[in-house]
């Protein structure tokens, strides 16, 4: 199993002075020690740089345009893939011709490091950017259709009833032959068996639940993925999943306040964007874990002790990790930038990750591989 790490930029509040400066100063500095962190994954054996792109995302993400950041790195990184994780798909949030000439772009840059991340969004960005949500899906398909066939053909036109594009011809295309490897994020109930069946790889990005969940995900991408029926040139067959890692000897009360913030942040957003459709009753079985979140009892230490979350020395991540490796994960992505956490300490994880964790997890052979 490879370990990958995650940047949503986090920026959590109190913002150290009025607006605008206050903000202002600490987004800047937000993105001058992501950078530095990534540079240090990539020097220490990460396999992948995963951005984000979300928008209005206030304190927990302020990283809307993944192609900039990426495309900053790929001058300042040598190994490490950049990942879009992801592109907002649907039409609305960006034209495909845009998304085809971004990403491209950015494996120029980079000679060819580009993993393609691709996803649908939620109802807050959605409605912002006038996306229609009855039809994100069938737009998200036909979206990755008109993107990978304006890197394969010299010239494209296409008319749908959805999208109409005169012929023309899309540029750059990608170093990688047909082009970049391509993933769906996966957080709604029964997105690992489209990812599976679309022969995209799968990006786990469910969270608050323990990690029996995770492994029926599992299971059932795997499931669908035996026979698919590929929506792209490039058949993807790995899983990714990310959680919450820190390295520490014995980890500060700050710490877990961080695991707890970085929570209710997460379950408030869900409760009012992700689940207000949700009767309480399908809403406990999705996330069991959301209403002690909201009513302000985070979980921590049950979060930590069914390995949800990955704190503790070099030999406990190690320990934690081998269990995703033994569900079928093929890459941990280690969200390393959140809440509190100072800039020292996550460069340290990230060191401490690449020189003692990622080598041991290397050499691990699963027990048992995910059905």
């Amino acid at each position: 199993m490879d370990l990958d790490v995650l940047y949503e930029i986090d920026v959590p509040k109190p913002w150290n002075g009025p607006h605008p400066l206050g903000q202002r100063t600490a987004e800047q500095r937000a993105y001058r020690e992501a950078v530095e962190q990534i540079r240090l994954a990539d020097r220490v054996g990460f396999r992948t740089v995963w951005a984000v792109e979300h928008h209005f995302r206030e304190g927990r993400s302020h990283c809307p345009a993944p192609e900039v950041l990426l495309g900053h790195l790929a001058a300042l990184t040598e190994r490490i893939r950049l990942g879009f994780g992801v592109t907002l798909t649907p039409f609305g949030f960006t034209p495909p011709q845009r998304i085809a000439e971004k990403v491209a772009a950015v494996d120029v840059l980079s000679d060819g490091r580009v993993e393609w991340g691709t996803g649908r969004s939620t109802p807050m960005e959605q409605t912002a950017f006038g996306v229609d949500r009855e039809q994100s899906r069938a737009d998200w398909r036909e979206a990755i259709e008109i993107v990978t066939g304006m890197w394969r053909e010299e010239y494209f036109a296409y008319e749908s009833e959805r999208f109409t594009f005169p012929r023309r011809m899309v540029t750059p295309k990608p170093v990688q032959d047909p082009h970049p490897p391509c993933w769906m994020a996966a957080t709604s109930p029964g997105s690992a068996e489209v990812a599976g069946a679309a022969g995209l790889g799968l990006l786990s990005f469910s969270i608050m639940q323990p990690l029996d969940a995770m492994a029926r995900q599992v299971a059932a991408y795997r499931a669908a993925a035996r026979t698919p029926a590929p929506i792209t040139d490039v058949t993807t067959d790995r899983v990714s999943a990310y959680t919450l890692v820190h390295v520490a000897d014995r980890p500060s009360r700050r710490v877990w306040d961080s695991v707890a913030w970085w929570y209710r942040n997460l379950a408030q957003f869900t409760l009012d964007w992700e689940l207000p459709h949700l009767t309480p009753e399908e809403r406990e079985r999705t996330f069991p874990f959301l209403t002690p979140i909201i009513e302000g009892n985070v979980p921590v230490e049950e979060f930590s002790d069914g390995d949800m979350i990955l704190i503790g020395d070099a030999e406990t991540i190690v320990r934690k990790a081998k269990r995703y490796a033994d569900l079928g994960i093929d890459q941990l992505i280690c969200y390393v930038q959140w809440g509190y956490l100072e800039h020292r300490e996550i460069l340290r994880t990230i060191e401490i990750l690449g020189k003692e964790v990622i080598p041991e997890l290397a050499s691990y052979r699963p027990r048992r591989a995910a059905t």
